[in-house]
C-alpha cells in the first residue's frame, strides 16, 4: 500500500505499507524532508508498526510522538504528515498523476446555469462518463452566490441587489457568500474522485486541493498562502475563499473564487455580511476596490488565469475538453426545476 501526501509549503511525504488486514505489518517512510537525528526515521517505521489498519491519523500521530520525544527536528513535515501519508495508503487514495485531467474554459454563462454546471458536470465525473476535471468559469452578468445553508435575507441586500443589477443564486456547497463581476473575479472548479482525498479530513482536504494554485500564485511573485479553514491569503489581504461539496459517486467539487479586482463599494452595498466586516474595519468609506491579484501580479485577468493553469498542467498534465450539448442541455433543465426557482433560493429565507 502507498499514500503520498504534500504538506502544504512543505515537503513531500511518502509512506508504503503492508497489512495483514487487521494490523500494519511493514512500513517505510521516505520523502524530500529533513529529519534529524539520522535513527528517527527507523523510530517512526516502527511506531507504524502494529498499529490497527483502522487507526485515525490522529492515532497514529500520537504513535509517532511518542517514540520521537524531544531532541529531534522534522523540518518540511510532521507527525500529522506522515499519519495523513499512512491514512491515505491504508484507502487506497490516489494521486494527482493517477488521473488524466480534462480543462473546460467556456464562454460567459449565467449565475444560475453556472450553479447547474456545478452539479450536472461532478454528477458525470461520480458516474465515470467525465474524467476529472478543471474548469475555469466565466460569468455572464454580476452575481452574489450564498452557500447552501445561508439565509438569503441575513446574507443580501435585495434592493442594493437590485441596484447595481446582481443576481443572487444559491450554490450546493456549504460556505459564505461570494460577491462577483464579470472580469474582476476568477472563478475555478476541481471535480474530482474522492480518492484522491481519501485518508486527509474534510478540513486538510481543502488545502492539499489548493496546494496546485498557491504554487501557481508563487510563482507569479504573490506571497500566497493557505489560511484554515477554506482561505488563501498574502500579506496585502485575503485572495479566495474556497468552498466543498461531496456528492453520491464518490466525487468530491472543490471551488474557489480569487479577487481580481473587486469593486468593494458596490459589494457593501449587495453584502449585509460583508457591510459589517468592513464597518468593524473602519474602512467603508476609504476602500474603493479589492484587488490582490490586480496589483500584486501587474498581469491582466486573462494571463493570471494562463499561467495558472500552465501550472496545472505542467504538474498534472491537460486534456483540452469543451462542453457538449446534452450536458448543457441537462443543466438548463435543472435551471428550471432548481436552481432557478424561488424554493431553491429561498430554502433558508
Amino acid at each position: 500500500m502507498h499514500g503520498e501526501y504534500k504538506v502544504p509549503g512543505g515537503k513531500l511525504v511518502v509512506v508504503d505499507l503492508e497489512t495483514d488486514g487487521e494490523v500494519i505489518r511493514q512500513a517505510r517512510l521516505s520523502g524530500d524532508f529533513f529529519l534529524e537525528p539520522d535513527d528517527a526515521l527507523e523510530r517512526i517505521d516502527a511506531a507504524l508498526i502494529g498499529a490497527p489498519v483502522s487507526a485515525s491519523a490522529a492515532q497514529l500521530a500520537a504513535r509517532i510522538d511518542a517514540v520521537l520525544g524531544d531532541g529531534v527536528d522534522m523540518i518540511g513535515f510532521s507527525s500529522d504528515a506522515v499519519a495523513f501519508a499512512a491514512r491515505r495508503a491504508l484507502a487506497g487514495a490516489t494521486s494527482w498523476t493517477d488521473h488524466e485531467w480534462h480543462f473546460l474554459h467556456e464562454g460567459p454563462q449565467e449565475p444560475a446555469l453556472q450553479m447547474a454546471l456545478e452539479e450536472v458536470l461532478a454528477e458525470q465525473v461520480g458516474a465515470g462518463v467525465r474524467a476529472p476535471t478543471l474548469r475555469v468559469w466565466e460569468w455572464a452578468s454580476n452575481a452574489v452566490i450564498i452557500g447552501s445553508f445561508q439565509s438569503l435575507s441575513n446574507e443580501v441586500d435585495l434592493d442594493g441587489a437590485a441596484k447595481h443589477d446582481v443576481t443572487v443564486v444559491r450554490r450546493i456547497s456549504g460556505g459564505g457568500a461570494m460577491f462577483v463581476e464579470p472580469g474582476n473575479t476568477i472563478t475555478y472548479s476541481l471535480y474530482v474522485p474522492e480518492s484522491l482525498v481519501s485518508g486527509l479530513s474534510f478540513v486538510d482536504s481543502y488545502a492539499f486541493l489548493d496546494e496546485w494554485v498557491i504554487a501557481a500564485l508563487r510563482e507569479l511573485g504573490i506571497e500566497a498562502t493557505y489560511q484554515p479553514i477554506n482561505d488563501i491569503t498574502s500579506p496585502v489581504g485575503k485572495i479566495a475563499g474556497a468552498a466543498q461539496k461531496r456528492l453520491a459517486g464518490g466525487v468530491v467539487v472543490h471551488h474557489v473564487t480569487m479577487a481580481y479586482d473587486i469593486d468593494a463599494a458596490k459589494m457593501v452595498q449587495v453584502l449585509r455580511i460583508g457591510r459589517e466586516k468592513m464597518s468593524d474595519k473602519g474602512t467603508t468609506s476609504a476602500i474603493k476596490r479589492v484587488d490582490p491579484l490586480r496589483s500584486q501580479t501587474g498581469l491582466s485577468r486573462a494571463e493570471v488565469i494562463d499561467r495558472m493553469v500552465a501550472t496545472f498542467r505542467s504538474r498534472y498534465g491537460l486534456i483540452d475538453d469543451s462542453l457538449d450539448e446534452q450536458t448543457l442541455a441537462v443543466a438548463k433543465d435543472r435551471v428550471a426545476t432548481k436552481f432557478g426557482t424561488d424554493e431553491w433560493l429561498t430554502r433558508v429565507p
